[in-house]
């Protein structure tokens, strides 16, 4: 193990020993480097001959680029085209972590780390499979999850996941939760939440938050280490009341020395910047402090370093303008109205008595998707080709469920939406 890694490991367990044992191997070995090209660069920074980063700048010093992009992106040039730090933009992970204070006010003066930029939220849970899980680990997540999490801890990283049934008599599922909490075996426990869901579009009660925390607080009290990874890549769209606003990040950054709260977010769906590619890494626990929190984001850094080198600097420079443009709330408000809007009328319209005879929706109340699930012994995947050869709609089928994104159907279409999946029914129905 290098010696790099060996210091950051010492550091991590004479202030949280429980952390160590939760790092993967990946992660105890990984380090960013101190030595080497960086050291000797970031040495060389303003030196008046500087031969040492691999960026080719003009004779005047500024970034050597094709005048083509000067008329496409009205922004100073050190703002486009030089790498980014591996750790993201100083004054951006600076900007994205007072937006986590703001966006969630409950976790007041909870000390949690400086964010860590990932190449948005998918490569921000990947960083986290590397950095905790090991081969054979198990991960626990609720049976209805995003698909890319097998490639992410199963084809990746050689974890396994196990899930528990997300809903119980129209509610979320706390018996199971524990119930599969508790089954893990082993001294370390990963589980992901993902709220609002993808694909349910769930986001628990407030009630229902409280009892998922006294759950994970439970079987820490018993000595297991838990590691919480969150991924809030819908965060703040929620349309109904009673439902929890805030990341249940809140409810574990200070919750115990044995949990270990991992925040997954990202601009992507919260600003609407699909192919920006941003994300972050945030990390909180109990007792938690600034030089625990440096070892950890120095070895995601390296994770990252060690995987992409760093995320993109235009992107990262595109969203600090825009949060800073007097009329970036205003602007979101605007979007989160419409989705809002359509997310009602589906809701009134899948709920109809006349549906009911052939499919009954999940729980769902956020997020961009819902779910349906079929009746009177439908094939799912029947019904998606049939909409798409006889209907021209297509649907996203997981086992015999299937998933509505009403955040890409215009609003005079949810109607036409759903009328056709009734029509598919009855036509097969035979």
């Amino acid at each position: 193990m290098d010696n790099q890694a060996l210091i950051l490991n010492n550091s991590i367990k004479k202030l949280n020993s429980n952390v160590l044992q939760m790092l993967s191997e990946r992660g105890k070995n990984i380090f960013f480097p101190k030595l080497g090209i960086l050291s000797q660069s970031a040495q060389a920074k303003g030196k008046d001959i500087n031969a040492t980063i691999g960026e080719a700048v003009e004779d005047d010093g500024t970034s050597m680029h094709l005048p083509e992009f000067d008329t496409l992106v009205n922004m100073p040039s050190s703002n486009i085209f030089p790498y980014a730090p591996s750790f993201g933009k100083p004054e951006f992970r600076t900007l994205w972590k007072q937006s986590i204070y703001s966006k969630n006010p409950s976790l007041k003066d909870i000390v949690i780390s400086n964010p860590i930029a990932t190449n948005g939220l998918t490569h921000g849970i990947s960083m986290a499979g590397y950095m905790f899980a090991n081969e054979g680990d198990t991960i626990l997540l609720s049976n209805h999850y995003w698909e890319n999490y097998n490639l992410i801890f199963e084809n990746s990283y050689g974890a396994k996941v196990s899930t528990f049934e997300l809903f119980a008599n129209g509610v979320f599922n706390i018996v199971d939760f524990s119930k599969k909490l508790n089954e893990v075996k082993g001294e370390k426990i990963i589980t992901l939440l993902n709220f609002p869901n993808n694909p349910a579009g769930y986001t628990p009660l407030t009630t229902e938050i409280k009892a998922i925390v006294a759950e994970i607080k439970k079987i820490a009290d018993k000595g297991k280490k838990v590691v919480v990874l969150i991924d809030d890549a819908y965060f703040g769209l929620v349309y109904e009341e009673n439902v929890y606003t805030e990341s249940i990040f809140v409810e574990l950054a200070n919750l115990s020395e044995n949990v270990l709260a991992v925040k997954l977010d990202a601009p992507t769906k919260e600003d609407y910047v699909w192919g920006f590619r941003v994300g972050f890494i945030t990390y909180a626990i109990k007792g938690g402090n600034a030089e625990l929190y440096e070892a950890l984001e120095n070895k995601t850094a390296g994770a990252v370093r060690g995987n992409i080198s760093n995320i993109s600097q235009l992107s990262q420079s595109l969203l600090q303008k825009v949060y800073s443009a007097p009329t970036y709330e205003g602007s979101k408000k605007k979007k989160f109205a419409i989705l809002k809007n359509r997310y009602l009328i589906l809701r009134n319209e899948i709920t109809k008595s006349k549906y009911a005879d052939y499919f009954t929706p999940l729980p769902f109340n956020s997020g961009y998707f819902m779910c349906i699930e079929l009746k009177k012994g439908l094939v799912a995947e029947e019904i998606r080709k049939h909409l798409l050869e006889n209907y021209s709609t297509g649907v996203i089928v997981l086992g015999n469920v299937i998933r509505l994104a009403f955040s890409a159907v215009p609003v005079f279409k949810l109607s036409e939406l759903v009328e056709n999946i009734y029509k598919a029914c009855v036509d097969l129905d035979k």
